[in-house]
């Protein structure tokens, strides 16, 4: 057998709007941003097919970006026979791209990665807006595509009180869309409403990473606190719950931008993916380590007359109370 040809990973930074796409990730006969990108970055590399995208965050149907990143592992000798691996050669390969994408996706930066770079696992935290106007006078129609026309004025102080009980490392089942086999816990590190010049409320959210439809159900969720259907400590109520609440409206997805995606210095980089890879974990009192991840914690919630008695505040799991399933703060977790 012959040996695989070496490698090069890319990077490349992307903004799109997402108005005329079906979301980030290819899906068979839907127009999506990933399959728009990846048949370019493949005709600019003269590469047999598209390659295939890491992404930092896969956007929603309807979803924005201006700080969107992606990584693809292409064969060196692509990118060198094309004399792409000089600042020259990066202007010309976001040239070429310039000439193949649709004009509502635009790539910022294309080249090497470090070493140990991953889009996704390497990244520290994603930063996204919101947009709304709750003012008729202040409605722009020129900027209707990213904001939510929402003509109840809203209480801010409210909203942002609200939003200060989510702040912190919770289960955020109650504003998530579960996927199997993947964590609803969540690092919420920002979320906070602000008035820009124009009278628009933007709301900045950022957290390690999101699960699907949450940035939204938050935003719902203090709407509701801030035109008074619901009182501040609601939706810190809800995250205690853990379960989703049909009260909770998952707010229109134009609205909504991918704004910038940190990462560490480049020297730790490897680490932090590796990090971001391994299963959440808690710790008991006295600082051992809980030798239970969650997605084992799960899965033995299927097995019969198995239940989780919990202790302690300083984590959530799901247990059995009362014959249901529901999240708890528990540190300490105990099988009888």
């Amino acid at each position: 057998m012959e040996p695989e040809p070496p490698l090069v990973r890319l990077r490349v930074d992307l903004s799109y709007d997402g108005s005329g796409f079906s979301g980030w990730a290819a899906q068979p006969g839907r127009r999506t941003v990933e399959a728009v990108v990846a048949a370019a970055l493949g005709e600019v590399l003269r590469l047999p097919g598209p390659p295939v995208l890491t992404v930092a965050g896969r956007t929603d149907a309807g979803v924005h970006a201006r700080g969107q990143v992606v990584h693809a592992d292409v064969p060196a000798a692509a990118w060198v026979a094309a004399e792409l691996g000089t600042t020259r050669g990066a202007d010309r390969v976001l040239g070429r791209l310039a000439r193949l994408l649709p004009a509502d996706v635009r790539a910022r930066a294309a080249g090497p990665a470090p070493d140990g770079f991953d889009a996704r696992f390497s990244a520290l935290w994603r930063r996204y807006s919101y947009r709304v106007c709750d003012d008729p006078a202040a409605a722009d129609p020129v900027r209707r595509h990213e904001t939510l026309w929402y003509f109840r004025r809203l209480d801010v102080p409210a909203m942002n009180e609200a939003a200060a009980g989510c702040l912190g490392e919770h289960d955020f089942a109650a504003f998530c869309r579960r996927r199997p086999g993947a964590t609803t816990v969540r690092a919420l590190r920002r979320l906070d409403w602000n008035r820009d010049a124009d009278g628009i409320l933007v709301a900045t959210v950022v957290a390690d990473a999101f699960c699907h439809s949450m940035v939204r159900s938050l935003v719902g969720a203090l709407i509701a606190v801030g035109e008074g259907r619901r009182p501040p400590g609601w939706p810190a109520d809800l995250l205690i719950a853990a379960a989703r609440d049909p009260a909770v409206r998952v707010m229109a997805p134009h609205a909504l931008c991918l704004e910038e995606v940190g990462y560490p210095p480049d020297g730790a980089l490897a680490a932090r993916a590796g990090q971001a890879r391994r299963l959440r974990t808690r710790a008991l009192p006295g600082g051992q380590p809980l030798p239970v991840s969650i997605r084992v914690l799960r899965l033995m919630f299927a097995l019969p007359r198995t239940r989780f008695v919990a202790n302690c505040s300083s984590s959530c799991f799901c247990a059995e109370v009362d014959g249901d399933f529901r999240s708890v703060n528990s540190a300490h977790i105990r099988i009888r």
